[in-house]
């Protein structure tokens, strides 16, 4: 049976660093001001390698921030950005299931924040009543998520898949076109949860550059689960990889200044009472 966790490079991912985190940075700016005075506290849920993470500590730089992560590899990455901030605060790293996670009622942060985590945490939405109830009163929770996926890149790797050749091997390893909600349906769930919600989608037209630039961006994110499935048969991803980069160049044709690859994302920012 193939796992569908998958297993995370940094490198990789930090490949594209300043596209995939441009989305954080836009989510970050519809932020209310937080409760708690100048040194909230701040948890990070999936904060992957910490590069996006630190740039709480600029938005907010007397915050005591922390990033939770399950990838050792990531937190590895992350840990070294960890320590003092310029402003006075600190910023740290610490393993964490999303999928059990809840914030200490101890030191209750005043936000919570996800960015690209909640479409790999199946059944997600069903863990914001704990979350809401467990930030200060006015505290935010706010989040992004991919909404591509009905974009070529998502439906012709699904389809490679499921094709005779790779069904057996590959059944059940990737997430369906339903991982994520809408964002009306995210506004739903918040709202009936007592909170304001502001919630939004945006596609940015990315222009991606050298050989194979969508292969490249997947392989950071969206195909580990195969690739992790993969990996002891080398002989096989490379078959694999083959097929599906052959059907990215005709799906993503290159142009003179690069190739353009669409990425819509979904925003929510919710305040409580």
């Amino acid at each position: 049976m193939p796992t569908t966790t998958p297993v995370w490079d940094p490198h990789q991912y930090l490949r594209h660093a300043g596209h995939r985190g441009r989305a954080f940075v836009d989510l970050l700016a519809r932020v209310p001001e937080l409760p708690g005075g100048p040194a909230p506290r701040i948890a990070d849920l999936g904060c992957g390698a910490g590069n996006v993470t630190a740039l709480l500590a600029e938005r907010w730089p007397a915050a005591r921030i922390t990033g939770y992560d399950a990838s050792p590899a990531m937190l590895d990455r992350a840990r070294t950005l960890a320590g003092p901030t310029a402003g006075g605060g600190h910023l740290d790293f610490a393993p964490a299931d999303a999928g059990e996670w809840a914030p200490d009622p101890a030191d209750p942060p005043a936000l919570l924040v996800s960015n690209a985590l909640l479409h790999w945490v199946p059944g997600h939405t069903e863990r914001f009543a704990d979350w809401i109830a467990g930030l200060v009163p006015g505290g935010t929770f706010a989040f992004q998520v991919p909404g591509n996926f009905d974009a070529p890149s998502h439906v012709l790797l699904r389809e490679l898949a499921d094709s005779p050749r790779w069904r057996a091997r590959l059944d059940g390893v990737l997430r369906h076109e339903g991982a994520v909600r809408t964002p009306a349906a995210y506004l739903d769930v918040l709202a009936r949860l007592g909170c304001t919600v502001d919630t939004w989608e945006t596609t940015y037209a990315q222009v991606l550059t050298g050989e194979d630039p969508v292969l490249d961006w997947v392989a950071g994110t969206t195909l580990r689960p195969v690739l992790t499935a993969l990996d002891a048969d080398p002989t096989a991803l490379d078959a694999f990889l083959d097929e599906y980069r052959t059907a990215l160049r005709r799906a993503y044709p290159p142009a003179g200044y690069g190739t353009v690859f669409p990425f819509r994302r979904i925003f929510v920012v919710a305040r409580t009472a």
